[in-house]
Protein backbone atom coordinates (compact mmCIF):
# COMPACT_ATOMS: atom_id res chain seq x y z
CA UNK A 1 0.00 0.00 0.00
CA UNK A 2 3.12 2.37 0.31
CA UNK A 3 3.00 3.28 -3.18
CA UNK A 4 -0.56 4.09 -3.18
CA UNK A 5 0.18 6.38 -0.33
CA UNK A 6 -1.26 9.98 -1.80
CA UNK A 7 -0.67 13.50 -0.27
CA UNK A 8 -4.54 14.81 0.00
CA UNK A 9 -5.45 18.56 1.16
CA UNK A 10 -8.62 18.74 3.28
CA UNK A 11 -9.66 22.07 1.61
CA UNK A 12 -10.19 19.08 -1.86
CA UNK A 13 -12.78 17.54 0.32
CA UNK A 14 -15.59 20.60 1.04
CA UNK A 15 -18.13 20.55 3.29
CA UNK A 16 -18.32 16.30 5.29
CA UNK A 17 -21.07 14.99 6.98
CA UNK A 18 -20.07 11.90 8.80
CA UNK A 19 -22.85 9.31 9.61
CA UNK A 20 -22.73 7.45 12.62
CA UNK A 21 -24.64 5.73 15.30
CA UNK A 22 -27.87 5.05 13.35
CA UNK A 23 -30.83 2.35 14.71
CA UNK A 24 -29.19 -1.26 13.77
CA UNK A 25 -27.93 -3.74 16.74
CA UNK A 26 -24.20 -2.38 16.06
CA UNK A 27 -25.04 1.06 17.10
CA UNK A 28 -22.92 1.12 20.17
CA UNK A 29 -19.81 0.36 17.75
CA UNK A 30 -20.62 2.70 15.22
CA UNK A 31 -20.39 5.60 18.04
CA UNK A 32 -17.06 4.78 18.36
CA UNK A 33 -16.26 4.38 14.93
CA UNK A 34 -17.47 7.33 14.36
CA UNK A 35 -15.56 9.05 17.35
CA UNK A 36 -12.17 7.84 15.90
CA UNK A 37 -13.14 9.16 12.44
CA UNK A 38 -14.41 12.52 13.88
CA UNK A 39 -11.58 13.06 15.78
CA UNK A 40 -9.26 12.14 12.78
CA UNK A 41 -11.08 14.59 10.22
CA UNK A 42 -10.88 17.21 12.81
CA UNK A 43 -7.06 16.81 13.41
CA UNK A 44 -6.53 16.99 9.68
CA UNK A 45 -8.07 20.14 8.97
CA UNK A 46 -11.14 18.89 7.25
CA UNK A 47 -14.95 20.60 7.65
CA UNK A 48 -16.82 17.73 8.92
CA UNK A 49 -20.72 17.92 10.84
CA UNK A 50 -21.84 14.41 12.42
CA UNK A 51 -24.79 13.12 11.44
CA UNK A 52 -26.98 10.40 13.51
CA UNK A 53 -30.20 8.98 11.89
CA UNK A 54 -31.48 7.61 14.56
CA UNK A 55 -31.61 11.34 16.41
CA UNK A 56 -31.85 13.63 12.81
CA UNK A 57 -34.11 13.54 10.06
CA UNK A 58 -33.24 13.22 6.69
CA UNK A 59 -34.62 16.79 5.82
CA UNK A 60 -31.95 17.83 7.62
CA UNK A 61 -29.27 15.88 5.63
CA UNK A 62 -30.35 17.15 2.70
CA UNK A 63 -30.21 20.68 4.22
CA UNK A 64 -26.97 20.52 4.99
CA UNK A 65 -25.25 21.23 1.44
CA UNK A 66 -22.66 18.77 2.03
CA UNK A 67 -19.88 17.59 -0.69
CA UNK A 68 -19.37 14.09 0.14
CA UNK A 69 -20.30 11.42 3.00
CA UNK A 70 -18.04 9.16 5.35
CA UNK A 71 -20.12 6.37 6.31
CA UNK A 72 -19.18 4.92 9.94
CA UNK A 73 -22.62 3.49 10.06
CA UNK A 74 -22.67 -1.26 10.60
CA UNK A 75 -25.42 -2.84 10.07
CA UNK A 76 -28.83 -2.39 9.14
CA UNK A 77 -29.76 1.22 7.48
CA UNK A 78 -26.26 1.83 7.48
CA UNK A 79 -24.35 -1.17 5.66
CA UNK A 80 -27.22 -2.51 4.00
CA UNK A 81 -27.54 -0.17 0.49
CA UNK A 82 -30.88 1.64 2.96
CA UNK A 83 -28.87 5.16 3.35
CA UNK A 84 -26.45 4.58 0.08
CA UNK A 85 -29.69 4.66 -1.33
CA UNK A 86 -30.51 7.98 0.32
CA UNK A 87 -26.78 9.70 -1.02
CA UNK A 88 -27.69 8.36 -4.20
CA UNK A 89 -30.64 10.11 -4.30
CA UNK A 90 -29.23 13.25 -2.51
CA UNK A 91 -26.20 13.18 -5.02
CA UNK A 92 -23.99 13.16 -1.82
CA UNK A 93 -20.80 11.35 -3.05
CA UNK A 94 -20.05 8.47 -0.25
CA UNK A 95 -17.41 6.32 1.20
CA UNK A 96 -17.39 2.72 0.31
CA UNK A 97 -19.30 0.02 -1.90
CA UNK A 98 -22.76 1.16 -3.20
CA UNK A 99 -26.03 0.53 -3.12
CA UNK A 100 -26.53 -2.91 -5.00
CA UNK A 101 -23.24 -4.27 -3.14
CA UNK A 102 -23.87 -3.22 0.27
CA UNK A 103 -27.50 -4.80 -0.21
CA UNK A 104 -26.13 -7.91 -1.24
CA UNK A 105 -22.82 -7.93 0.99
CA UNK A 106 -25.01 -7.59 4.23
CA UNK A 107 -26.73 -10.91 3.22
CA UNK A 108 -24.22 -13.60 3.61
CA UNK A 109 -26.04 -16.16 2.08
CA UNK A 110 -26.36 -14.51 -1.15
CA UNK A 111 -22.88 -13.06 -1.02
CA UNK A 112 -21.93 -16.70 -1.11
CA UNK A 113 -24.12 -17.91 -3.74
CA UNK A 114 -22.30 -15.49 -5.83
CA UNK A 115 -18.88 -16.64 -4.42
CA UNK A 116 -19.50 -20.28 -5.50
CA UNK A 117 -20.50 -19.39 -8.78
CA UNK A 118 -17.01 -17.64 -9.02
CA UNK A 119 -15.54 -20.33 -7.32
CA UNK A 120 -14.81 -18.74 -4.51
CA UNK A 121 -14.03 -21.21 -1.37
CA UNK A 122 -16.71 -20.49 0.92
CA UNK A 123 -18.40 -23.14 3.90
CA UNK A 124 -21.48 -25.52 2.51
CA UNK A 125 -24.75 -23.73 4.26
CA UNK A 126 -28.25 -23.65 3.76
CA UNK A 127 -30.96 -20.94 5.04
CA UNK A 128 -33.09 -22.12 7.22
CA UNK A 129 -36.57 -21.45 9.82
CA UNK A 130 -37.93 -22.76 13.06
CA UNK A 131 -40.02 -24.97 10.87
CA UNK A 132 -36.84 -26.70 9.13
CA UNK A 133 -36.36 -30.45 9.30
CA UNK A 134 -33.07 -30.35 11.92
CA UNK A 135 -32.33 -33.70 10.98
CA UNK A 136 -31.92 -33.08 7.24
CA UNK A 137 -30.00 -30.22 7.84
CA UNK A 138 -27.33 -32.38 10.47
CA UNK A 139 -27.56 -35.15 7.53
CA UNK A 140 -26.16 -32.70 5.08
CA UNK A 141 -23.70 -30.39 6.98
CA UNK A 142 -22.82 -32.80 9.80
CA UNK A 143 -23.01 -31.89 13.78
CA UNK A 144 -20.32 -29.00 13.92
CA UNK A 145 -22.44 -26.23 12.38
CA UNK A 146 -22.61 -22.10 12.63
CA UNK A 147 -25.44 -20.81 13.51
CA UNK A 148 -26.10 -16.86 12.58
CA UNK A 149 -28.69 -14.20 11.29
CA UNK A 150 -27.93 -14.25 7.68
CA UNK A 151 -28.19 -10.20 7.73
CA UNK A 152 -26.47 -8.91 11.06
CA UNK A 153 -22.99 -7.91 11.98
CA UNK A 154 -20.39 -8.43 14.94
CA UNK A 155 -20.98 -12.10 15.34
CA UNK A 156 -24.48 -10.64 17.24
CA UNK A 157 -26.93 -13.29 17.25
CA UNK A 158 -24.08 -16.16 16.21
CA UNK A 159 -23.94 -19.48 18.11
CA UNK A 160 -20.88 -21.86 17.20
CA UNK A 161 -21.39 -25.61 18.23
CA UNK A 162 -19.47 -28.47 18.33
CA UNK A 163 -21.01 -32.16 17.79
CA UNK A 164 -24.83 -30.47 18.47
CA UNK A 165 -27.34 -32.41 19.66
CA UNK A 166 -31.12 -31.24 17.98
CA UNK A 167 -32.21 -29.40 20.49
CA UNK A 168 -28.79 -27.19 20.66
CA UNK A 169 -29.30 -26.64 16.68
CA UNK A 170 -32.77 -25.75 17.38
CA UNK A 171 -31.83 -23.29 20.42
CA UNK A 172 -29.34 -21.44 18.33
CA UNK A 173 -31.89 -21.19 15.47
CA UNK A 174 -34.28 -19.47 17.87
CA UNK A 175 -31.60 -17.15 19.40
CA UNK A 176 -30.85 -15.95 15.79
CA UNK A 177 -33.99 -15.82 14.51
CA UNK A 178 -35.15 -13.23 16.93
CA UNK A 179 -32.81 -10.75 14.86
CA UNK A 180 -33.28 -11.79 11.61
CA UNK A 181 -36.30 -14.02 10.11
CA UNK A 182 -33.32 -15.24 7.67
CA UNK A 183 -30.92 -17.47 9.69
CA UNK A 184 -28.22 -19.25 8.00
CA UNK A 185 -26.55 -22.86 9.05
CA UNK A 186 -23.16 -23.69 8.04
CA UNK A 187 -20.50 -26.28 8.56
CA UNK A 188 -18.34 -25.23 10.96
CA UNK A 189 -14.54 -24.96 9.98
CA UNK A 190 -12.08 -25.40 12.67
CA UNK A 191 -8.70 -23.39 11.93
CA UNK A 192 -6.95 -19.94 11.87
CA UNK A 193 -9.54 -16.88 12.15
CA UNK A 194 -7.90 -14.42 9.38
CA UNK A 195 -8.86 -11.31 7.74
CA UNK A 196 -7.54 -8.94 4.48
CA UNK A 197 -8.79 -5.34 3.98
CA UNK A 198 -9.05 -4.30 0.31
CA UNK A 199 -8.59 -1.05 -0.57
CA UNK A 200 -9.56 0.82 -4.08
CA UNK A 201 -11.90 -0.52 -7.14
CA UNK A 202 -12.09 -2.43 -9.89
CA UNK A 203 -8.12 -3.33 -11.25
CA UNK A 204 -6.95 -1.15 -9.15
CA UNK A 205 -8.02 -2.46 -5.76
CA UNK A 206 -5.65 -3.57 -3.81
CA UNK A 207 -4.95 -6.04 -0.20
CA UNK A 208 -3.65 -4.76 3.17
CA UNK A 209 -1.60 -7.08 5.05
CA UNK A 210 -3.39 -10.45 5.96
CA UNK A 211 -4.24 -10.09 9.66
CA UNK A 212 -4.53 -13.20 11.82
CA UNK A 213 -7.04 -13.38 15.27
CA UNK A 214 -5.84 -15.37 18.21
CA UNK A 215 -9.16 -15.18 20.83
CA UNK A 216 -9.54 -16.90 23.72
CA UNK A 217 -11.23 -20.29 23.39
CA UNK A 218 -11.16 -19.37 19.22
CA UNK A 219 -14.17 -17.42 20.37
CA UNK A 220 -13.82 -13.99 18.40
CA UNK A 221 -17.27 -12.79 19.65
CA UNK A 222 -19.02 -9.59 20.19
CA UNK A 223 -17.53 -8.80 23.73
CA UNK A 224 -14.04 -9.70 22.58
CA UNK A 225 -14.51 -7.69 19.27
CA UNK A 226 -14.67 -4.45 21.06
CA UNK A 227 -14.74 -4.34 24.74
CA UNK A 228 -11.35 -6.83 25.86
CA UNK A 229 -7.91 -6.23 25.75
CA UNK A 230 -7.87 -10.56 25.25
CA UNK A 231 -7.57 -10.81 21.36
CA UNK A 232 -4.06 -11.39 19.83
CA UNK A 233 -3.24 -9.73 16.80
CA UNK A 234 -0.63 -10.78 14.10
CA UNK A 235 -0.23 -8.64 11.22
CA UNK A 236 1.22 -9.67 9.17
CA UNK A 237 0.25 -13.12 9.60
CA UNK A 238 2.58 -15.78 9.84
CA UNK A 239 1.77 -17.24 6.26
CA UNK A 240 3.74 -18.68 3.23
CA UNK A 241 4.56 -16.73 0.48
CA UNK A 242 2.37 -18.79 -1.90
CA UNK A 243 -0.57 -19.15 0.74
CA UNK A 244 -0.43 -15.56 1.36
CA UNK A 245 -0.84 -15.01 -2.59
CA UNK A 246 -3.48 -17.60 -2.59
CA UNK A 247 -5.54 -15.95 0.28
CA UNK A 248 -4.66 -12.54 -1.41
CA UNK A 249 -5.88 -13.15 -4.95
CA UNK A 250 -9.51 -14.86 -3.40
CA UNK A 251 -10.26 -11.85 -1.31
CA UNK A 252 -9.85 -9.27 -4.65
CA UNK A 253 -11.98 -11.78 -6.63
CA UNK A 254 -14.68 -12.11 -3.76
CA UNK A 255 -14.54 -7.86 -3.52
CA UNK A 256 -14.50 -7.25 -7.36
CA UNK A 257 -17.58 -10.63 -7.55
CA UNK A 258 -19.85 -8.24 -5.50
CA UNK A 259 -18.71 -5.25 -7.09
CA UNK A 260 -17.22 -3.15 -4.53
CA UNK A 261 -15.40 -0.33 -4.51
CA UNK A 262 -13.68 2.25 -1.80
CA UNK A 263 -12.95 -0.21 0.91
CA UNK A 264 -14.19 -3.46 2.60
CA UNK A 265 -12.97 -5.88 5.20
CA UNK A 266 -13.53 -10.17 4.28
CA UNK A 267 -13.42 -12.06 6.95
CA UNK A 268 -12.03 -16.12 6.13
CA UNK A 269 -11.28 -18.97 8.00
CA UNK A 270 -7.25 -20.92 7.73
CA UNK A 271 -8.12 -24.91 8.13
CA UNK A 272 -5.69 -27.33 9.33
CA UNK A 273 -5.28 -28.90 5.83
CA UNK A 274 -4.23 -25.80 4.23
CA UNK A 275 -7.73 -24.80 2.86
CA UNK A 276 -9.42 -21.76 3.27
CA UNK A 277 -12.80 -20.53 3.27
CA UNK A 278 -14.21 -17.38 2.74
CA UNK A 279 -16.96 -16.38 5.38
CA UNK A 280 -18.25 -12.72 4.68
CA UNK A 281 -17.39 -9.61 3.59
CA UNK A 282 -17.71 -6.04 5.98
CA UNK A 283 -18.54 -2.66 3.55
CA UNK A 284 -18.21 -0.55 6.50
CA UNK A 285 -15.34 -1.80 8.29
CA UNK A 286 -15.42 -1.00 12.13
CA UNK A 287 -12.85 2.03 12.97
CA UNK A 288 -12.80 1.66 16.76
CA UNK A 289 -9.62 1.13 19.06
CA UNK A 290 -9.91 -2.34 18.43
CA UNK A 291 -10.71 -2.76 14.92
CA UNK A 292 -8.89 -4.17 12.34
CA UNK A 293 -8.57 -2.11 9.08
CA UNK A 294 -6.40 0.21 10.78
CA UNK A 295 -3.95 -2.16 11.94
CA UNK A 296 -3.62 -3.28 8.36
CA UNK A 297 -2.81 0.06 7.00
CA UNK A 298 -0.57 0.77 9.93
CA UNK A 299 1.38 -2.29 8.91
CA UNK A 300 1.32 -0.69 5.25
CA UNK A 301 2.68 2.30 6.16
CA UNK A 302 -0.57 4.65 6.76
CA UNK A 303 -1.43 6.13 9.80
CA UNK A 304 -4.98 6.69 11.21
CA UNK A 305 -5.91 9.78 9.63
CA UNK A 306 -4.15 9.03 6.47
CA UNK A 307 -6.26 6.02 5.89
CA UNK A 308 -10.08 7.92 6.84
CA UNK A 309 -8.54 10.69 4.38
CA UNK A 310 -7.85 8.22 1.54
CA UNK A 311 -11.34 6.64 1.93
CA UNK A 312 -12.90 9.93 1.78
CA UNK A 313 -11.24 11.02 -0.99
CA UNK A 314 -12.65 7.91 -3.08
CA UNK A 315 -15.94 8.66 -1.77
CA UNK A 316 -18.30 8.07 -4.87
CA UNK A 317 -22.45 7.99 -6.46
CA UNK A 318 -23.26 4.97 -8.39
CA UNK A 319 -24.67 6.89 -10.59
CA UNK A 320 -23.56 10.76 -11.17
CA UNK A 321 -26.42 13.08 -12.75
CA UNK A 322 -26.21 14.97 -15.96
Amino acid sequence: MQETKKEIKPESLGKVVLLLGGMSSEREVSLMSGKGVYDALTEAGVDVTRFDPQEQKVSELEKGGYDRAFIALHGRYGEDGTIQGVLEYLGVPYTGPGVKTSAIAIDKNLTKQIWRERQIPTPKGMLVSLDSDLHYVMQELGRDLVVKPAREGSSIGLTKLKDATIEELHAAIEKAAVLDRHVLVEERIFGRELTVAVMGSGQDAKVLPIIEIIAPDGDYDYQNKYFTNDVRYECPAKLSDDLREDISRACLSAYRALGARGWSRIDLILADDGSFCLLEMNTSPGMTAHSLVPLAAKNAGLSYKELVLQVLAEAKLDFVRP
